[in-house]
């Protein structure tokens, strides 16, 4: 009976945690490039009541080991680098990766300097000509330097592959720069650290090193293309997480009902004495 009770009360902390992560989730239905999470569970070791008998053929059989579970714990809670739907802004800035690659901020503008990666291509020009994102943070090119636009150029475009094309005062076309992507080995391993950026762990890339930046549209590198005028938008399934949802507040409930229920029989055996 104590065995269920504290077999219940993990349970309720498990679902907890679920419900965390898929509030999380809705609350970031619309916040642009999120990757949506989910919660992974596994069974506490196990107690054995009796070891396993191996049979003896024409003697006897073999018996089977008795064991009464623990409980359960949260065993990963994981991100999901899905590509998410796209949203037409038709804002020359506003970039989309149509593959696997990641944007590379910088608050410093250097490559050598803290990193940060992003699938939010929400960009703009600020006062300085330079393109950040909402933040301040620098987009970083190929180079691994800031992207600047140079002072006498009316309008930018930039192409799938990245670069960075200007139209000066007479007219004509300039390249400027090419924006660079950066791939990971196991997304899954980066490390959320808000603002809609992700840090490299040792288990994101060897050594957790960001390595080369990759031109875009790179058949050679298999980095993605850049779509101009569009945003990749929250990956977030709201069917699935109210389901997810239903599901994980039925199993708080199935959990506590064994913590009463292992309560209501505690009481029954105090009673016995009278």
């Amino acid at each position: 009976m104590i065995r269920a009770m504290y077999s219940g009360v993990s349970g309720m902390r498990g679902f907890q945690v679920k419900l965390d992560v898929i509030g999380n989730n809705i609350a970031n239905v619309n916040t642009v490039g999120f990757k949506s999470g989910r919660v992974m569970f596994k069974d506490i070791l196990s107690q054995s009541m009796a070891g396993a008998t191996a049979p003896v053929e024409g003697e006897t059989g073999g018996v089977n080991p008795k064991q009464v579970g623990l409980g359960v714990t949260v065993s990963a809670i994981d991100t999901l680098h899905l590509p998410g739907s796209a949203m037409t802004t038709n804002n020359p800035l506003d970039l989309r990766i149509d593959g696997d690659g990641f944007f590379v901020l910088s608050p410093t503008g250097d490559a050598d300097g803290p990193l940060y990666l992003t699938r939010a291509g929400n960009f703009l020009i600020d006062g300085n000509r330079q393109l950040v994102n909402a933040d301040g943070l620098f987009v970083l090119s190929t180079d691994g330097a800031p992207i600047i636009i140079d002072e006498g150029i009316t309008s930018i475009s930039i192409g799938m592959d990245g670069s960075v094309l200007g139209v000066d005062d007479t007219g004509a076309v300039v390249e400027i720069a090419q924006i660079g992507l950066a791939l990971v080995v196991n997304p899954g391993g980066l490390e959320k650290v808000g603002s809609n950026l992700y840090r490299l762990t040792v288990n994101a890339n060897p050594d957790g090193e960001l390595g080369d930046l990759l031109p875009p549209n790179s058949a050679e590198d298999g980095t993605g293309a850049i779509i101009a005028g569009q945003l990749e938008m929250s990956n977030v399934d709201l069917t699935v997480e109210f389901t997810e949802m239903i599901i994980a507040q039925r199993g708080f409930q199935a959990n506590s009902r064994i913590i009463t229920t292992s309560d209501e029989i505690l009481q029954e055996v105090v009673n016995l004495k009278r």
